[in-house]
């Protein structure tokens, strides 16, 4: 059984290919850039051309890509984008059009001359990366699951603060079901507001086999879950330092007890630790972090979470865990633990994609939940398994 796993953040896309027949460790992974730092590369170049350029497709990631598309416009070359590619910048068209950017509709991009740059938007290109698995001699025929993380804010109502709407989102997942994968969908659940986790599906349609759509933080957080050093403690302190975003989850027998989210270029470590310590002793107040322009915080068990009483305090996880490299300035620092799940740190996310499709796909837990526990281990060698 394989099932192919993609973790797309803002600086790279994890890929894994699962193989049930192996050891997790001996599953085949590619690590390349993000899509939307390729279309920002794109952009870039045809901006250095002086290329008018037009975007179809669908939503996807923006930050670097829709940096890329304000800077051309900026620079004084034609922008075009079709609705959907549109509200990858915002999902306001109206603020898209005031960035200097034409919304055209399908017809009218059809009917732009040739000399037109077309840039086709999408998260997930599952052709490109089965030729790209091709290459190596590996076939993604039959696969039994897809999955895929990514960050979505989702579409906010007009003038609703994009950032109250996530963390509402956020609440809503906890108490329907207090558990990590309570934030991934299989294809036809996901909900409309979910704009972005819906155009993965629609990139996706033409796959023949189930899709798994999570949120990247919550899949990482679950993923670092399987570190065996993290899997000993029942309560536990996990924060996923992303590139944008730094999510917070408090973990215990019952399921999460709470957590925050706020915006990593916003943080140092030492308002970062105020946090974490806040989120652990249960005195974290949503308005605190919502008002110094974070999503929120949320706190469904009271019962503090005691630290300095073992090895580490909190688990870290992200590409931007640095932060805590950095010589703290508090007087007693937090003690991190950086979490490396079946030996790689890059692949938490996708573990996490895997914990999520064995909840969501019983036929295929058994398998998955085997690998996942690291018993049952089959002693097939790569060299001996034929596709």
């Amino acid at each position: 059984m394989k099932i192919i796993l993609v973790d797309i953040g803002t600086g790279t896309q994890d890929i894994f290919l699962y193989d049930s027949r192996l050891e997790v460790e001996n599953g085949f992974k590619l690590i390349l850039p993000s899509p939307t730092m390729m279309m920002h590369r794109r952009i870039r170049e045809a901006t250095r051309r002086g290329d008018p350029i037009l975007l179809t497709g669908l939503t996807m990631g923006g930050g670097p890509s829709a940096w890329a598309a304000e800077a051309h416009a900026r620079a004084g070359c034609p922008v075009y984008a079709t609705p959907e590619a549109a509200r990858t910048l915002d999902d306001d068209l109206e603020r898209v059009t005031a960035m200097g950017i034409q919304v055209v509709s399908a017809d009218e991009a059809l009917r732009l001359p040739s000399s037109v740059l077309r840039l086709e938007l999408r998260d997930f290109d599952f052709i490109a990366i089965a030729e790209t698995f091709t290459r190596f001699g590996v076939s993604l025929d039959g696969l039994a699951a897809i999955a895929v993380a990514v960050f979505d804010h989702g579409a906010a109502p007009p003038g609703f603060s994009d950032r109250r709407f996530r963390f509402d989102y956020l609440d809503e997942c906890i108490r329907r079901e207090n558990r990590l994968s309570a934030f991934a969908y299989l294809r036809e659940d996901i909900p409309t507001m979910m704009t972005r986790l819906q155009a993965v599906a629609d990139s996706a349609k033409d796959v023949n086999a189930p899709l798994v759509v999570m949120d990247t933080a919550p899949a990482a957080v679950l993923g670092a879950t399987f570190d065996p050093v993290v899997a000993a403690r029942e309560r536990k302190l996990i924060v996923n330092v992303g590139n944008f975003h730094t999510l917070a989850f408090r973990l215990g027998p019952v399921g999460i007890e709470g957590l925050f989210e706020h915006h990593t270029g916003l943080l140092d470590l030492s308002k970062l630790e105020s946090l974490l310590r806040a989120l652990a002793d249960g005195s974290l107040h949503h308005e605190s972090v919502f008002n110094d322009m974070g999503h929120g915080a949320l706190i469904y068990n009271a019962t503090p979470l005691p630290l300095g009483e073992g090895e580490f305090d909190v688990v870290v996880s992200g590409p931007r865990r640095s932060i805590f490299h950095a010589l703290s300035p508090s007087l007693y620092p937090l003690s991190p633990y950086f979490a490396v799940p079946f030996g790689d740190m890059m692949l938490t996310g996708c573990i996490g994609l895997l914990a999520a499709i064995a909840d969501l796909l019983p036929d295929l837990a058994g398998a998955v939940q085997a690998s996942l526990r690291g018993g049952e281990r089959n002693a097939t060698a790569p060299w001996d398994i034929e596709d």
